[in-house]
């Protein structure tokens, strides 16, 4: 389910299961007929943190008329950054009204859901979704949105263009160090960087919930645990999958199975797996006649049918 509030306020942080989307609240005046400002132009950046548990894209958007002021926030790349100035300045985005932002939060399981389908969806395809639901939740909520710059996800160009198609009222500049050169963007990369950042220090495994819903609270003295930055460079992240790794049962929620680095693991510490299903296909092709082709029973060629369960 959606959280009432963005997670960086909430302490503990529920179990994360789905993906969702939170929005800062409006300026009274956007998508207001009353308001002599309700056509006024706004701009809008976009960045992500993390590609995978979880993913977090964010957008920060404000008027253009305050792009100024903006400047002198201190927004920048969040990992030009140490972790005590992204939360000042995470914490400042409410202080700079009319500087608003939305957060999508992917989960890890949403995740492999979509990369491990029969129709796989990759990372890239779903971090595209992301960006063009931020931007289209903003039009719909009547941010009359004018520019938009992007941190470069694939070749710039194309994705540019993409964009541009799809929202041709919007003027885009997709790049790569977006970040760093627009100042929006640098806000969208604090925000998106402390939301994945709590997520991942703060994790509480759905596993671990009370029966009763409540979520287990950290008593003094207990050792925090060390899950590192979630990337398979990081000697904390490596120490944390091989030790966390159940050979039978793999990860708890925090680690999306379609992770490469995962894989690699599970093939080798986990232990294999017979399903029923394989020795029915095997059983029903002896019975119906194997296709001499391809193994497949002749009967399923024919009805253009890959497995048992789709008779």
């Amino acid at each position: 389910m959606p959280h009432p509030v963005d997670p960086v306020n909430i302490s503990p942080i529920p179990p994360l299961q789905d993906s969702y989307t939170y929005h800062s609240v409006l300026p009274p005046s956007v998508g207001s007929s009353d308001k002599t400002d309700e056509n006024e132009g706004w701009m809008m950046g976009i960045d992500e943190a993390g590609r995978g548990r979880p993913m977090v894209y964010a957008a920060a958007y404000c008027p253009l008329s305050f792009k100024s002021t903006l400047e002198e926030i201190g927004f920048d790349d969040s990992k030009a950054l140490s972790a005590d100035t992204r939360q000042a300045l995470w914490e400042s985005v409410d202080q700079h009204v009319p500087l608003c932002y939305s957060s999508t939060t992917l989960s890890p399981q949403d995740i492999s859901r979509n990369m491990l389908r029969r129709v796989p969806v990759n990372l890239n395809r779903q971090a595209e979704d992301a960006t063009i639901g931020l931007i289209s939740s903003a039009l719909e909520r009547g941010v009359n949105v004018k520019e938009c710059y992007v941190d470069a996800l694939g070749p710039a160009p194309q994705w540019q263009a993409r964009l541009t198609a799809i929202f041709p009222t919007i003027t885009f500049t997709v790049c790569p160090k977006a970040d760093s050169l627009f100042k929006i963007v640098g806000a969208a990369s604090i925000i998106a960087k402390v939301t994945r950042d709590r997520y991942v220090h703060d994790w509480v495994d759905p596993e671990d919930v009370d029966l009763d819903g409540s979520i287990p609270v950290k008593k003094e003295g207990d050792d925090p645990v060390s899950r590192g930055s979630g990337y398979p460079s990081d000697p904390k992240t490596q120490v944390y999958l091989k030790e966390g790794l159940d050979p039978v049962f793999g990860y708890k929620g925090l680690v999306r199975f379609s992770w490469a680095t995962v894989k690699v693991l599970m093939d080798k510490q986990g232990v294999e797996c017979k399903w029923i299903d394989d020795q029915a296909q095997t059983s029903a092709a002896s019975w119906f006649g194997a296709d001499a082709d391809n193994g497949r029973p002749k009967v399923w060629r024919d009805l253009g049918v890959t497995g048992v369960g789709e008779l």
